[in-house]
């Protein structure tokens, strides 16, 4: 029989972290006498007849630690009709699959042991959760790893694009990652003081469309315009795509692909390049002189390395799923709360009925959500008669009045 073995594989996209988590998991079970297995092109590995597999000591475990990327090759591929490679399992004497992904990775997790078990392979399975859209419901709102070092990343561009925009009197129209919710745009926007951010959520009263996003961007660009300031950033999230009505999408002259779920697969196009052209029509057209310019915050945000929080919280789940699987827990999320301590997740406690996980959003109804979005540059009722000089009709370009709310 062929020594114990534990094997890791990482699904879905890149985030800022995954090394430091390979390289803790790997270290700890070296310690233990495991071998140490990765599986390169995530789930896709364990259905192929010749799996790529890297075994790793502790020499590359300790280099890989602070490294943006991931030493494995990573896949979004999902199996369907495809057979498990069992043989994968039983002659590695694997015990334990270690996931990294999403909640789908965690989920096609699941169904592989079960389905092994079912072969008379037994093994544990621990997920460990990695987005850097930070939309998974982890309790106590504690963050998916790999979001703060994307946001630290899409900081740092976007104070170096607001200092351009400072220094040439321009505007910039930028957006940033995030599918289904606004963290990422929220919380670079709000740490380098853009005057102007549009993220999912604030569309929670009233249908989201171009023009009301255009508006609301030259709502920020009158109002500080009338203040005598002729430069700014507008920050969009992109998880305003998914959320806008498929006539909107069907009638913007934008000719989409859509993947095998029917999302428009927005990797193919530029967000800031369509809003900005939107906006600088809607300029033209009121006769504005403002000239902005597109700027993407897009897959550069997913290799950078991680900063030292990301490097503290995957330590700290990498030393996570060593204590489980210890304690012969199984099929579950290891998460760790603010005190450091570790705890199992299942995927059944975040369901609804219907077996589907509700992203988490940013909760536009925080103080801090609040005060972020008083504090925004837009036309305000007092600004009106000042603003006609450029606008037909200021009521048109009301923050409060676009979004059918008042923050």
């Amino acid at each position: 029989m062929a020594s114990k073995s534990i094997l890791i594989i990482c699904g879905g996209g890149p985030a800022p972290g995954i090394n430091a988590v390979i390289s803790t998991v790997a270290k700890i079970f070296l310690k233990d006498g495991y071998r140490v297995l990765g599986l390169h092109e995530g789930f896709k590995g364990i259905f192929s007849e010749n799996p790529e597999i890297k075994e790793f000591d502790f020499a590359h475990a300790d280099r890989i630690f602070s490294r943006g990327g991931s030493t494995l090759i990573m896949s979004r591929f999902k199996p369907s009709d495809e057979k498990i490679n069992t043989e994968l399992f039983a002659q590695n004497n694997v015990k334990l699959l270690v996931s990294i992904g999403g909640d789908d990775t965690a989920s096609t997790a699941n169904r592989i042991t079960t389905y092994l078990s079912k072969e008379n392979i037994s093994i544990a399975n621990i997920h460990v959760p990695k987005t850097i859209d930070n939309d998974l419901p982890l309790p106590d709102r504690n963050p998916t790893f790999g979001f703060h070092s994307a946001k630290d990343e899409g900081v740092r561009i976007g104070n170096t694009t607001y200092e351009d925009a400072r220094t040439s009197q321009n505007w910039f129209v930028m957006s940033t990652m995030g599918r289904s919710a606004g963290h990422l745009a929220f919380g670079i926007a709000a740490s380098c003081h853009f005057p102007m951010m549009v993220i999912p959520e604030m569309f929670n009263k009233t249908e989201v469309t171009f023009d009301k996003v255009v508006r609301l961007i030259i709502s920020s660009i009158i109002k500080r315009k009338i203040e005598n300031i002729n430069y700014g950033v507008a920050l969009i999230s992109e998880g305003i795509f998914h959320i806008m009505p498929d006539s909107e999408l069907q009638n913007c002259g934008i000719n989409f692909t859509y993947d095998d779920h029917g999302h428009p697969e927005l990797g193919n196009v530029s967000k800031s390049h369509i809003f900005n052209m939107l906006v600088q029509r809607k300029l033209k057209e009121l006769g504005v002189n403002i000239k902005s310019r597109p700027v993407e915050l897009g897959y550069e945000l997913r290799c950078c390395r991680p900063i030292g929080f990301d490097l503290t919280l995957c330590t700290l789940l990498g030393l996570g799923v060593k204590k489980l699987y210890d304690e012969g827990i199984s099929g579950c999320i290891v998460t760790a709360n603010s005190k450091g301590e570790i705890s199992p997740l299942y995927l059944k406690d975040l369901q609804d009925k219907e077996g589907k996980i509700a992203p988490r959003l940013v909760d536009i109804n925080s103080e801090f959500a609040k005060l972020c979005f008083q504090n925004l540059h837009y036309l305000t009722e007092s600004d009106f008669d000042k603003a006609k000089q450029y606008l037909d009709n200021p009521k048109d370009y009301y923050f409060n009045d676009i979004l059918e709310d008042a923050y």
